[in-house]
């Protein structure tokens, strides 16, 4: 069975969330970053990053694939089971700019504006909330005219931004005045398959 080592953060919630819309099975592994877990040498011996969340699937292409990075992790799922990722074409190209723009803008700054505001770093806040603010219009824009962030299909494109609107909090955006962004949110966290990865992912913090 998949293993994921992973805690309650955004990006460690992308994974279940796509395993479980992936209809594969796998086993969460308790990794308490705010314990310093993250630093073990059994963990780093999977990811000498010493970043949640880690992938370790006994079934790999060349047997057992240990893969970190969320949106590495979430390419792999949909090709490993032909779901949540086009074949081929504009519609696939649309999936991978959102996955880079999340993985090179949205989510540093998320974590960048809510490590500001943990500091009360008013020059940090000053200049990375703004950056998080703008980057969230440019999504609340695009849903205006789409159902999902990559066009009118969901993809893992939509897993990897709602794991940091789902703790969205922690970098100061909110959801006033962005009626798209909120149905968006709102849709994918009722989907079933969200549904029982969130509570997995929440019971992690017990």
């Amino acid at each position: 069975m998949i293993k994921v080592h992973l805690f309650a953060t955004p990006n460690s919630v992308k994974v279940p969330l796509a395993l479980e819309e992936a209809g594969l099975p796998y086993e969460l592994v308790r990794v308490n970053v705010r314990a310093g877990e993250q630093r073990d040498p059994a963990f780093v011996s999977l990811n000498p990053n010493a970043k949640v969340p880690v992938l370790v699937d006994p079934d790999g292409p060349d047997g057992e694939l240990v893969l970190t990075e969320s949106a590495a992790i979430l390419v792999y799922i949909a090709e490993k089971t032909g779901k949540m990722l086009p074949a081929s074409g504009t519609a696939r190209a649309r999936v991978f700019e959102q996955l880079l723009f999340h993985a090179s803008a949205l989510s540093p700054n998320f974590g960048n504006a809510g490590w500001a505001r943990g500091a009360e770093n008013e020059g940090a806040q000053a200049r990375f909330t703004p950056e998080a603010n703008r980057l969230t219009d440019l999504l609340e824009a695009k849903l205006a005219t789409q159902r999902f962030v990559a066009g009118d299909d969901f993809s893992i494109a939509d897993i990897a931004h709602w794991g940091w609107f789902w703790r969205r909090g922690f970098a100061g955006i909110d959801f006033e005045n962005r009626p798209n962004l909120q149905r968006w949110y709102d849709e994918l966290a009722a989907r079933p398959a969200f549904v029982t990865a969130e509570a997995r992912v929440n019971a992690l913090l017990g």
